[in-house]
């Protein structure tokens, strides 16, 4: 683990491109930072490995430039060779060296499965976990935990778990209500009508969720 909070707790937004129809990563990207996302995660699959570094180098300027994570998904060289922050692997991509190759600096996301899954990325050096909890049309070869086994990762991994999979803003209080550290997105922003004001929204989401929360703990302390 890089440090206590290896990722701010805002949102996590994961770029994809064909969801709107001319939308590319990199307009995603501006949107997500315009809408007030903390971390972006580059997800180009479909893309050439020239075609995805050249994608990366440009995200992570912009990252610099608004002073936002940039991670790449599945992919350490592109992480390193574009000077991402770090760089985020599924369990096919055998992270058991993940973090000798990245070194200390860099942030390291694993996608578990299971409680066992979750507790082998700790050892491995993971920064965060990431962790589906619904079914998502954007990601079908993902496992959904669901909302009782997402909060038994939390208990048990001293590790922040980042919740993915088919949230939006009809279910994110009971996403956030089982002590994820955050939420990422994919399609509740790419294939938004407006990315911008999706990802505010999402921000805002979790900004008021948080704040009644506080609330609920202050009032508590005070009895």
């Amino acid at each position: 683990m890089i440090d206590e909070t290896p990722i701010p707790n805002g949102l996590y937004v994961i770029t994809a491109s064909g969801m709107a129809q001319g939308r590319t990563h990199l307009d995603i990207a501006r949107a997500a930072i315009e809408g007030g996302a903390t971390t972006l995660q580059l997800r180009a699959p479909e893309a050439s490995y020239e075609e995805r570094l050249e994608l990366a180098s440009s995200m992570v300027e912009l990252c610099r430039q608004a002073k936002v994570l940039s991670i790449i998904n599945n992919d350490i060289p592109i992480a390193l060779e574009s000077g991402a922050d770090g760089v985020h692997l599924g369990q096919q991509d055998d992270p058991t060296s993940a973090r000798a190759a990245l070194g200390n600096n860099k942030v390291l996301g694993i996608s578990v499965n299971s409680l066992e899954e979750a507790r082998l990325a700790l050892d491995f050096g993971a920064s965060y976990l990431g962790a589906t909890v619904f079914s998502s049309s954007t990601k079908p070869e993902a496992k959904p935990l669901g909302l009782t086994r997402i909060a038994e990762l939390v208990r048990e991994v001293p590790l922040p778990v980042v919740a993915l999979g088919g949230i939006n803003n009809t279910n994110i209080d009971e996403v956030l209500a089982c002590g994820v550290w955050t939420v990422a997105v994919i399609s509740a922003v790419a294939a938004a009508d407006d990315p911008v004001r999706a990802t505010a929204r999402l921000v805002d989401a979790l900004k008021r969720y948080r704040s009644s929360n506080q609330v609920e703990l202050d009032e508590g302390r005070d009895r």
